[in-house]
């Protein structure tokens, strides 16, 4: 994701904007340390969907359930 300080990103706004329309995204920066990024609308929550399934990926990743995931079902119900 290209980088872009907060100075060049206040004078280049309308045109980062009409990049990121089309689909661009950048990380804003101040004094080179990431404070933002500009990405299109919606997209966020798409990264956000994608980040937690592979957070849960990993942590299911090795783990067992320690009976069969039908067992469980039936205990579900029960409760």
């Amino acid at each position: 994701m290209p980088t872009v300080g907060a100075f060049e990103a206040k004078t280049l706004l309308a045109t980062l904007l009409d990049r990121v329309a089309k689909g661009e995204r950048f990380t804003i920066t101040r004094h080179r340390t990431p404070v933002a990024e500009l990405i299109p609308i919606g997209s966020r929550d798409q990264t956000r969907r994608r980040e937690a399934i592979e957070r849960l990926k990993r942590f299911a990743k090795g783990r067992v359930l320690g009976m069969d995931w039908h067992e469980l079902r039936e205990v579900g119900r029960r409760c």
